[in-house]
Parts: C-alpha cells; sequence; structure tokens
C-alpha cells in the first residue's frame, strides 16, 4: 500500500482548508526542525496510541525525505482511519523547505540522536584505524568494537551508544529527564 502524494505547495493549500499535519519523525527531530502546523507523532510510538486523526479532514504526513511515510503507508493509513484521505508530502520536511516554504529551526536543541551515534561511531572508528596505523596496532580493536556494535545495533533495534548519548548534558532537556 502506498499513500498518495502532494506536492509540498498542494500541502500547504490543504492546511489552509483545515486539512491535519503529521509529523512522523521521533521528538528530538521535531524539536530541531519542523513545519509550525505539524503535529508530531512518532512512528516508534504509532502502535501505543489508538486515534482518529482526522476528525473528517484529510491527514497528511511527513517525515525528513518521504522515505519513511512511504515505507510504513499500511501503518499510517491505518492510523489516520478507513474513511480518511491520507497523504505524504512530496519530498518530506526536506521538499516543503527546497519549495521555499516555511519551515521552525531551533539550533538550541541537539542534532537527530541518529546523526549523533554517526558522528561518534564514525569518530571512534576513524580514530581507531588512525591510532592502529600510526600507534599500535593494539587500537584496531576500536573499530572492531564499534562494528560489533552497530551490528548488534542493527540486528536487535537496540542501540547502546545512543542509550550512552541520552545522558549527554546537551540531549536532557529533548529526550527526558536522567
Amino acid at each position: 500500500m502506498t499513500l498518495r502524494t502532494v506536492s509540498p505547495e498542494k500541502a500547504r493549500d490543504m492546511l489552509n482548508e483545515g486539512a491535519i499535519l503529521v509529523d512522523i519523525r521521533e521528538a528530538d527531530e521535531h524539536a530541531r526542525e519542523r513545519i509550525s502546523a505539524a503535529q508530531n507523532l512518532p512512528l516508534s510510538k504509532l502502535d501505543q496510541v489508538e486515534l482518529e486523526l482526522h476528525r473528517g479532514k484529510p491527514v497528511i504526513f511527513h517525515c525528513r525525505s518521504g522515505q519513511r511515510t512511504q515505507m510504513n503507508a499500511a501503518k499510517l493509513k491505518v492510523c489516520a482511519g478507513e474513511d480518511c484521505e491520507a497523504f505524504v508530502v512530496e519530498g518530506g520536511l526536506d521538499g516543503w523547505r527546497k519549495a521555499g516554504l516555511p519551515v521552525v529551526t531551533d539550533r538550541r536543541q541537539p542534532i537527530e540522536m541518529q546523526r549523533q551515534v554517526q558522528i561518534v561511531a564514525g569518530s571512534l572508528g576513524l580514530g581507531g584505524v588512525l591510532l592502529g596505523a600510526f600507534v599500535s596496532p593494539a587500537f584496531f580493536a576500536v573499530p572492531g568494537f564499534i562494528g560489533a556494535g552497530l551490528l548488534f545495533a542493527g540486528l536487535t533495534g537496540t542501540c547502546g551508544m545512543a542509550k550512552l548519548l541520552k545522558f549527554a548534558p546537551w540531549n536532557r532537556g529533548i529526550l527526558g529527564p536522567v
């Protein structure tokens, strides 16, 4: 199942006519950059919430690029309701911004947790390789450990590095109390 795609301009017009816009990204992503009219309903929490989103109005879903919404179209259609028209914004938030439509950006919010994990894992992996090549081969264990952690995260859906990064001072406000 796929959701019908609407251009960012068409989505804006639909919002002006009363449609409901739902951002399915995680709270940390939504806090940093969002479309002002969007309600945040993270995809990861969709199963925990019983909603009748539409209240007789069309529902427009968006994520960052549009891929997440299309990949989860069946789940989102169920969330919107059987008798509801449901759509996805073409290109997601990125498409909205490229169309010159306004977004709310709060640079005081931390970057998304997924990007933080990528930055830390990449830095540790590269550092381990450089130290292994120039200081001691024992440092090659660092990228091995990082690779094992990423493999574990992919197989289980549990990322230890993300759990640790939640305790970082810059993440405490958006990701909840420690």
